[in-house]
C-alpha cells in the first residue's frame, strides 16, 4: 500500500488568512488583458499550435537549434523564444480564469512557504499550466518542467515560461525519442538535484526509477494527479521501487468532480468539432468506460442529439449509466453500427484490433483517458494499412478494401492534443496541488479550494447555527465531508 502524503507545501489553509476574499479577488479584475483578436492574429501559427495547424513549424529539432533568453539564459529547450509576448498574452488570460491561485500569490507570496523545494515536473505544458508554474516559482519554489505529452504543448506558453527563467524542455509534435530526452534533460541530474516530482502520467517517476534511483535520497514527496500515473505508482510500490511518499490528487474530491468532470463535458465537443467538424445529431456513439470522464462525455453528447453507447465493467458504474439513460452494451455488440468511439477507461487494449477490424467506414476513433494505450494502434502500423495525415492530429487509417477509419491525436489525450480546456475547472486541481500537506487534510483542503472558486460565482454560502452544528456533530465551519467522501 502506497502511503499517500499531501506534501508540496509547508503550511494549511487554515494558516493563511483571507481576511476579505472577495475584496482580494477583485484586485485581479478580469479585464484589461489582449483582446482575443489581437492575441491570435498576432500568432496564427504559434498561439493556436494547440489546437490550430502548426505546418508551417519548422521541422529541424529544436535540440539542434540552441537558444538564449533576452536576459542571456540558455537552460531549457523549446520550439521558438521569439515567441515569449504571445505566450505572455495566454499565460495572463488564463490567470484571470485562476482566482485561487491569483489570490495564493498575493497573500503568501511575500512569506515564500516553498523556498527550498526544488520541484521537477512533467505535466502538460499550456496556459493554465503554467500559471501553476509560476504560482510555485512565487512561492519560492525552484522549477524545471517537461511536458507529460507529445501533442499537447502551446509553444508560445514553453516560451514564455523559459523567457520567465523557467528551465522548460518541451516542443509540440514531439518524437518518441525527443519526448524522453527532453524528460532526461529536465531532470537535470548532473547539475541539479530536485526534492519534490510533480508528475502527471508517471513516466517522470518511472525515468527517475529506472535511471536515476539515487536521486530518491532527496526526494521528500512525489504528486501525481492521473488515474494511470497513480497506477504506475501502485506498481512501483509492490516491486519495491517507490522511494518516497506519494500524493493521489486524483483522488482528491477537486480533481474527479471537477476536473474529470465539467473538463470533459465542455472539451470532448470542442476536440471532436475542431479536428473533423461533425455533426453530433442522430450519430450513434459509443464511450468505453462511465467514470467521471465517461460520464462527462456522455452528458454532453445526449445534449446534442447523439445516442450513446455505454461499456463497462464496474457493475456500479454501469448501473449509474443505466439510471442516466445510457444502454450499457459490450463494445464488440455495438462496434458495426457506431460513428464514434471515445475511450475513458485508462486501461490498455480497450479497442483491439478485432474491433477496429469492424468498425464501419468513415467511423471516428479517440482517446479522452490520460494513456494513448486504450486503442491498440501496434495492431495498426502493419504493412496492409495505409495511414494519411489529413489534418494536424487527424490521421486516415484505410484499410485494403478502401474502409479508412478517421484517427485522432494517434490515441493520445484528445482534448489536450486537438482542443483548449477551461482553465477555470483546471484550476482547482491546480490549486490542490500547492494547497495540501497532511492525509487528513485532504477534505478540509478540497472543501477550502472549492470556496476559493466560489468567489467568481458571488456564491453565498449558507452558516450553521451552532445548534446545527452539535446535530450533525460538525463544526459550523467544516469539513462538511467525511474522509472517504469521493
Amino acid at each position: 500500500m502506497i502511503m499517500f502524503i499531501l506534501c508540496i507545501c509547508v503550511f494549511t489553509p487554515q494558516q493563511i488568512q483571507f481576511g476579505d476574499q472577495k475584496q482580494e479577488f477583485n484586485k485581479h479584475p478580469r479585464t484589461g488583458h489582449p483582446s482575443l483578436s489581437q492575441s491570435f492574429s498576432q500568432s496564427s501559427t504559434d498561439s493556436c499550435s494547440s489546437v490550430c495547424d502548426d505546418s508551417s513549424e519548422v521541422e529541424v529539432s529544436p535540440r539542434d537549434t540552441p537558444q538564449r533568453t533576452s536576459k542571456g539564459l540558455s537552460d531549457f529547450c523549446i520550439r521558438n523564444i521569439k515567441h515569449a509576448d504571445y505566450g505572455r498574452r495566454e499565460i495572463e488570460m488564463a490567470e484571470q480564469e485562476m482566482p485561487a491561485l491569483m489570490v495564493l500569490r498575493e497573500k503568501a507570496g511575500r512569506e515564500k512557504p516553498l523556498a527550498g523545494a526544488k520541484v521537477v515536473g512533467c505535466t502538460h505544458i499550456t496556459a493554465w499550466t503554467a500559471v501553476l508554474i509560476e504560482t510555485l516559482s512565487k512561492l519560492g519554489a525552484k522549477c524545471r518542467w517537461t511536458a507529460c505529452n507529445m501533442f499537447s504543448t502551446q509553444n508560445n506558453v514553453a516560451a514564455a515560461l523559459a523567457e520567465g527563467g523557467i528551465a522548460v524542455f518541451a516542443w509540440r509534435r514531439q518524437s518518441e525519442d525527443e519526448f524522453w530526452w527532453c524528460i532526461d534533460r529536465c531532470v537535470g541530474a548532473e547539475t541539479w538535484q530536485p526534492n519534490m516530482i510533480l508528475d502527471d502520467g508517471g513516466r517522470l517517476t518511472h525515468w527517475i526509477s529506472k535511471k536515476y534511483p539515487s536521486l530518491f535520497e532527496n526526494i521528500r514527496g512525489i504528486v501525481e494527479e492521473s488515474v494511470t500515473g497513480v497506477h504506475r505508482l501502485y506498481q512501483l510500490s509492490k516491486a519495491g521501487r517507490l522511494y518516497a511518499p506519494a500524493m493521489n490528487v486524483n483522488d482528491s474530491v477537486t480533481k474527479q468532480k471537477f476536473d474529470d468532470l465539467y473538463c470533459s463535458k465542455e472539451s470532448i465537443v470542442d476536440g471532436l468539432k475542431r479536428t473533423t467538424d461533425v455533426l453530433f445529431g442522430g450519430k450513434q456513439v459509443v464511450v468505453c468506460g462511465y467514470g467521471e470522464v465517461g460520464k462527462g462525455c456522455c452528458a454532453a453528447l445526449k445534449a446534442l442529439g447523439a445516442v450513446v453507447y455505454v461499456t463497462e465493467v464496474d457493475p456500479i458504474c454501469a448501473l449509474q449509466a443505466c439510471m442516466d439513460g445510457f444502454r450499457v452494451m459490450t463494445l464488440g455488440e455495438v462496434v458495426r453500427q457506431v460513428d464514434i468511439v471515445i475511450t475513458c477507461t485508462g486501461n490498455k487494449n480497450v479497442v483491439r484490433r478485432e474491433h477496429l477490424d469492424r468498425l464501419k467506414n468513415g467511423c471516428i476513433v479517440c482517446n479522452m483517458g490520460h494513456s494513448n494505450m486504450e486503442i491498440d494502434l501496434v495492431s495498426l502500423r502493419t504493412a496492409e494499412l495505409t495511414w494519411k495525415r489529413v489534418r494536424p492530429q487527424v490521421d486516415h487509417v484505410i484499410w485494403p478494401n478502401g474502409k479508412r477509419l478517421i484517427l485522432l491525436a494517434e490515441g493520445h489525450l484528445l482534448n489536450l492534443s486537438c482542443s483548449t480546456v477551461p482553465s477555470l475547472v483546471l484550476s482547482i486541481t491546480a490549486t490542490t496541488q500547492v494547497f495540501i500537506d497532511k492525509p487528513h487534510m485532504l477534505i478540509s483542503s478540497d472543501e477550502f479550494v472549492a470556496g476559493l472558486h466560489l468567489l467568481m460565482f458571488d456564491a453565498h454560502l449558507t452558516e450553521l447555527t451552532d445548534d446545527q452544528a452539535k446535530y450533525l456533530g460538525i463544526s459550523k465551519h467544516g469539513p462538511f465531508k467525511p474522509h472517504y467522501y469521493r
